[in-house]
């Protein structure tokens, strides 16, 4: 997606996708973090951000998966303070269930050698849960966010639990895209032996910001099933084939191996 500053726009864009996945036989639809808002102007933006039980897209978004027959997960900016939001991932089920959420846990402060600067964490608390859902189309599914992935701790919890798919919906820079994007989101397929499928935010958006792209999805092998090049929204689709995840399992048992690292000492 190309998500911008109007939640009405991005969930019509949603809606269309949605159509159209369902249409084209998916099970479930992945979209990037922070797409149903995406507004680096943090005074317009809280004009749109509700805490979760006041906001109105929750049960429309709910309405689209019954309505598509999908799963579907959904970025969001919620309100969980007077003064402090979660960056949120909803998964919403097509049976009408409550939807599940995740809220990302590490925050995105840098200072790029480009001049652009991030202080997510001066509006935005942490998440403090790892958070798995049983029994999704593509197996036990763990979700993180975007800069999660620079983290290799939430990954091998989510490993050790034993996640057949992790979700990175992201919104990657541009610099920081080019340099690790692909080779971050293949190790962290790999070292957790699951399938990842990384929905990213791409192009040039309404708050000035240009975002990286390349939606992937990885089987636990490292190898990429999917890559959305170009600097254009689309959809794009992927085959998950569960019985993979057993296959590379058994050829290169690494959650069976691990062990508990010793303390460090200084010698």
């Amino acid at each position: 997606m190309t998500s911008g500053i109007d939640p009405e726009a991005n969930f019509a864009a949603i809606e269309q996708a949605a159509r159209e996945a369902s249409a084209g036989g998916a099970e479930m639809l992945f979209t990037p973090e922070m797409s149903l808002l995406l507004d680096r102007d943090r005074k317009r933006a809280a004009q749109h951000i509700a805490p979760q039980a006041q906001s109105p897209y929750p049960e429309r978004l709910q309405a689209i998966a019954r309505e598509a027959g999908l799963w579907l997960t959904v970025g969001a900016p919620v309100r969980v303070e007077d003064d402090r939001y979660a960056n949120r991932q909803w998964l919403f089920y097509p049976r009408g269930e409550s939807p599940v959420h995740y809220d990302k846990i590490h925050m995105f402060d840098v200072d790029l050698a480009d001049g652009e600067s991030w202080r997510e964490s001066n509006a935005y608390r942490p998440g403090e849960e790892v958070v798995l859902v049983d029994d999704t189309p593509v197996g036990r599914l763990g979700l993180t966010i975007c800069y999660d992935l620079r983290f290799p701790a939430l990954f091998e919890e989510l490993g050790n639990a034993r996640a057949d798919c992790i979700a990175i919906p992201a919104a990657f820079t541009r610099p920081t895209g080019a340099a690790h994007w692909h080779t971050l989101v293949r190790a962290r397929a790999i070292e957790a032996s699951a399938f990842v499928v990384a929905a990213a935010q791409v192009g040039e958006h309404e708050d000035g910001r240009k975002t990286y792209g390349h939606s992937l999805v990885v089987d636990p092998w490292g190898e990429v099933l999917l890559d959305m090049s170009g600097d254009k929204p689309g959809l794009g689709f992927a085959d998950i084939d569960l019985a993979r995840i057993e296959e590379v399992r058994r050829q290169v048992p690494s959650l069976a191996n691990r062990r508990p690292i010793p303390q460090s000492t200084a010698q």
